[in-house]
């Protein structure tokens, strides 16, 4: 499975893009929509309320003009504040209205100061009596309080929304990494963690839907597996009982060339159904380590003599590991095979510390088995397939996941050298844990 989740997970390195978080986006959009919106009522309150002010206004210059006229009328003469007859500073606007015989008043608005207020009515003795009045104070400091009391709500909303936002939007992204976080332990092979039950809550969301469907595909995915599994370890486990009897068989042919390759072909195919068996094995996550206690250094150096002697081992740092002697001789023998069968001498083993080197000298790895890892059956490219099934670098991946080690792959070029030119080598790279692997449920052998 967890090649299905790489292959699923795999990204466009040249795409460039911007990380951020997700409660950040939330409140930014919140406190976006938040000062868009006080914005808006502000000036719509503010204006509002100046309309309104300036009609109250208005109306008080028309009835007090009217009382003008009447005292004006009655007496003969102007006892009335502020009111002139004939005002050449009457606004020609306002003028044209009285000329035309009607009452009527005028705002002037002045962008340096409160507006003015008029009111103008025309006389019986075809003079025209005008009433000048400014904005009150009052009514300036009233708007200007408003205007205040709009600022400070305004920047009120927008922190409230922006807060609104962090709180939403951090628990959803919460939940959110959580999720990232039990999708990338099933991708690593443990089928039993569910992404619906890591992220948990109460509160159901589409979060909870692509938890669903996250698990859905896990267990689809891990039945398909396991049934392959099965029915590939159910054909070599047929296999092993005719393909040992068809080796001895053809033991018992006599000597000659055509024996010979009947039995280096049989023998080819007992060690395939070995193989694919010991895959089927690794895949079922049942193995167990049996963990003992070794020099490593001196025991890479004794089993690589004893494989090769023409193969040299350099110890830089000997160290003291706990791990499963029979598994590491098998992740290193494989090691070795695919080196001396796809490379190039001369072949180098190097142990520092927990830490142990393969290298060859030949074409280098695949670029797919780089990007992926092993595939079984998968040999690579034509330079370094020669023969095979491409079985051996996934045992060893399998091992080393059983040792709870890690095993790495790259290639050799020269310093600063672009990809396209060609390798100079390829390197395995084994690194062994500085603890014994319990957590991969494997138990420590009593003496």
């Amino acid at each position: 499975m967890r090649g299905y989740f790489r292959r699923l997970a795999a990204t466009h390195p040249g795409r460039a893009s911007i990380r951020t978080g997700l409660k950040w986006k939330l409140s930014a959009a919140i406190a976006l929509v938040g000062a868009l919106v006080a914005i808006v009522l502000s000036l719509v309150v503010h204006n509002a309320a100046r309309v309104s002010m300036l009609d109250n206004a208005r109306d008080l210059a028309d009835e007090r003009i009217m009382i003008a006229q009447r005292n004006y009328e009655l007496s003969g003469r102007l006892n009335f504040p502020n009111t002139k007859l004939d005002d050449p500073d009457l606004p020609a606007a306002l003028r044209d209205k009285v000329e035309e015989g009607r009452r009527a008043t005028y705002v002037a608005d002045r962008p340096d100061r409160a507006p003015d207020i008029w009111a103008a009515v025309p006389l019986k003795n075809g003079h025209v009596m005008s009433l000048h009045s400014g904005f009150t104070d009052r009514s300036s400091d009233i708007l200007k309080d408003l205007d205040q009391a709009l600022v400070i709500g305004s920047i009120a909303v927008v922190l409230g929304g922006s807060a609104l936002g962090v709180l939403i939007g951090g628990q959803l992204s919460r939940r959110l990494r959580k999720a990232a976080a039990a999708a990338h332990e099933v991708a690593g092979g443990k089928a039993d963690v569910r992404v619906r039950d890591a992220i948990g809550g109460l509160v159901q969301d589409e979060t909870d839907d692509l938890a669903r469907a996250v698990d859905a595909m896990a267990d689809t995915l891990q039945q398909r597996l396991e049934a392959e599994r099965r029915v590939t370890a159910d054909i070599a486990h047929e296999l092993r009982t005719p393909v040992t009897g068809l080796l001895t068989a053809a033991e018992l042919l006599p000597p000659g060339r055509p024996t010979e390759l009947v039995l280096d072909r049989a023998k080819a195919m007992r060690t395939l159904v070995e193989d694919v068996l010991e895959v089927a094995r690794l895949d079922g996550a049942s193995e167990r380590a049996e963990l003992q206690d070794i020099m490593l250094g001196e025991f890479v150096a004794r089993r690589v003599a004893a494989k090769d002697p023409d193969i040299e081992v350099r110890v830089v740092h000997e160290s003291e590991v706990t791990t499963d002697p029979r598994r590491l001789e098998r992740v290193l023998f494989n090691l070795l095979a695919n080196a001396a069968r796809h490379g190039k001498p001369p072949i180098e083993v190097t142990v520092e510390g927990r830490v142990i080197r393969v290298r060859d000298h030949g074409p280098g790895f695949p670029e797919d088995l780089l990007a992926d890892g092993p595939s079984r059956f998968r040999t690579g490219r034509s330079d370094r397939s020669g023969a095979g099934h491409g079985l051996g670098l996934t045992i060893a991946a399998g091992q080393a996941r059983v040792l709870g080690a890690r095993l790495t792959f790259r290639n050799v070029r020269p310093m600063g050298a672009p990809e396209h030119i060609p390798a100079e080598g390829a390197v395995a790279v084994l690194w062994l844990p500085e603890h014994a692997p319990t957590n991969t449920g494997s138990y420590p052998m009593l003496p």
